[in-house]
């Protein structure tokens, strides 16, 4: 493993040296372009589900509540809020605001959106949030109502995190295929281009309803997978800000003058999922024994140490200890290769057996050179795991329609900061990035959304975190480390507080 880390880093040391520092920096025309490793998969605000997606989106569309970099919420579209009874939730909109295309932004637009994002229909992949939703009414052209089916403890922090506003007219007249083309929404920049696998590009909105208008003129968010590559143009200037800066890196990056790394825990827990949707295809891994063995193999700490460098916290469970319902007295599966292969010796597997794994590449911190790594944990128990290297849009189809490999690498990311914003959506039958089919725990995730007790709430999260870690439906990886490569370009970039998501919204270029 440390010759393939060394083999990385000569190969990215030779790559820098055959660029100049002499191509002129975007921002100087003022263009600030973001360089990430893989691209959103689509520009509807309900149709995407990854932090790729979220990222582009906040810039452009708007919620009735947003959270800042800091974490916190506050108000956006909706000026204020109040609980009529248990399950109603009273929302004054504020007056003035237009869409991009001029059209006035009204209760309408918000029921309309609501609606939309739980129509089985629309296929949302972030819909398992709001499944809660009763219904929405509208009182008058700024004042509108959510009714939920029972108490909901973190509505708020629901609509803070995906329920973007979309246009109900300008959808209703041209249809979902042309506004995914053609997109509109009343955020600080609009849409002008996307180039598949290369950019998105967009403006300021100079029409923004807001008192922080944008202050770049043209925002970019280009797709560049390839790590050595992404880092070469931040160095050159050809990019102001690149994501996935790898660890062993940082000391060059920070060699020069022009360039700073932002660096911090992130909300994003990596993990290698189970497809145990399709039993055939799954084979020995719908035993739980397989499961529980594939997380002994699996040396945590090195892969910490060696290919992350330091750059990610075990995990024992699905949550980051900054998750409400997190258990820290849960301890995670610690490297025993041994008790690995007896657990396969009892399950009927002495010799092990064969497998497919996939992985995108770019999308997470040294997420190729950790699946590598893994492959070769694994192949010494005596599993033989092919690994299969994914480009990112296919990749994201394949998940969502249950159709991935055996073993998948995957992150997720939390903003809403509670266990809901990760257990339901992975762990619940009925979601689409769910691999894993349990009624038990259906129900009782189910009843923890709703309890309004805190304390209460904290205990049956506490007994759900003990279900998964014994069934196992995942190799439990590490909470990632976010390191940004930030040029000298930029002013204000910070890490917002517990994403992955990127404060656009408040940057500006450096004077």
């Amino acid at each position: 493993m440390k010759k393939n880390i060394v083999l990385v880093f000569l190969v990215l040391m030779i790559a820098f040296s055959f660029i100049s520092e002499g191509i002129a920096s975007a921002a100087a025309k003022g263009k600030l372009i973001v360089a990430q490793g893989a691209e959103t998969t689509t520009l509807d605000p309900h149709k995407g589900g990854s932090a790729i997606f979220v990222n582009v989106c906040i810039t452009m569309y708007d919620l009735l509540i947003r959270r800042d970099r800091e974490g916190k919420q506050r108000l956006a579209l909706a000026t204020s809020y109040k609980n009529i009874d248990p399950v109603t939730w009273e929302f004054k909109l504020r007056k003035g605001v237009k869409f991009q295309n001029g059209e006035p932004f009204t209760s309408r637009d918000v029921k309309f959106s609501y609606d939309r994002m739980r129509d089985p229909k629309t296929k949302y992949p972030f819909r398992v949030f709001y499944r809660g939703i009763q219904e929405v009414q509208i009182i008058d052209d700024y004042t509108v109502r959510v009714i939920t089916k029972k108490p909901d403890p973190v509505l708020l922090s629901r609509l803070a995190f995906g329920a973007f506003i979309v246009p109900e007219k300008y959808i209703k007249e041209h249809g979902d295929e042309y506004f995914a083309k053609h997109p509109i929404g009343s955020g600080r920049y609009k849409f002008v281009k996307w180039a598949k696998n290369d950019y998105v590009e967009l403006e300021a909105n100079e029409n923004y309803w807001g008192d922080r208008p944008a202050t770049i003129k043209k925002l970019v968010f280009k797709t560049i997978p390839e790590t050595g590559s992404r880092l070469a143009a931040l160095q050159t200037g050809e990019v102001d800000i690149a994501t996935n800066a790898p660890p062993f890196m940082i000391s060059k990056l920070e060699k020069n003058p022009k360039i700073k790394v932002v660096s911090g825990p992130s909300g994003r827990v990596i993990f290698i999922g189970f497809n145990l949707t399709k039993p055939e295809k799954a084979g020995p891994l719908m035993n739980k024994k397989v499961r529980q063995a594939l997380n002994y193999a699996v040396d945590k700490q090195s892969l910490i140490k060696y290919v992350l460098m330091g750059s990610g916290e075990q995990l024992a469970t699905p949550l980051i200890p900054q998750a409400f319902g997190y258990d820290p007295n849960i301890k995670p599966y610690p490297y025993d290769p041994e008790k690995a292969k007896k657990l396969l010796k009892e399950a009927g597997y002495p010799n092990g057996f064969e497998t497919q794994f996939a992985t995108g590449s770019g999308r997470y911190l040294m997420d190729k050179q950790i699946a590598e790594a893994i492959v070769g944990m694994l192949d010494k128990v005596g599993i033989k795991a092919k690994l299969k290297i994914c480009e990112w849009g296919e990749y994201e189809k394949v998940r969502k329609s249950h159709k991935v490999e055996p073993l998948y690498l995957l992150g997720w990311g939390n903003t809403m900061s509670d266990a809901d914003g990760t257990l339901v959506p992975l762990f619940f039958s009925k979601s689409r990035y769910s691999n894993y089919v349990n009624p038990t725990l259906d129900k009782m995730m189910m009843e923890a959304r709703y309890q309004m007790d805190p304390e209460k709430r904290k205990g049956q999260y506490s007994e759900i975190l003990k279900l998964i870690k014994d069934e196992a439906p995942w190799i439990f990886l590490y909470q990632q480390r976010d390191n940004y490569g930030v040029r000298d370009t930029v002013a204000n970039f910070k890490q917002s507080a517990g994403s992955e998501r990127m404060d656009c919204d408040v940057l500006r270029l450096a004077k």
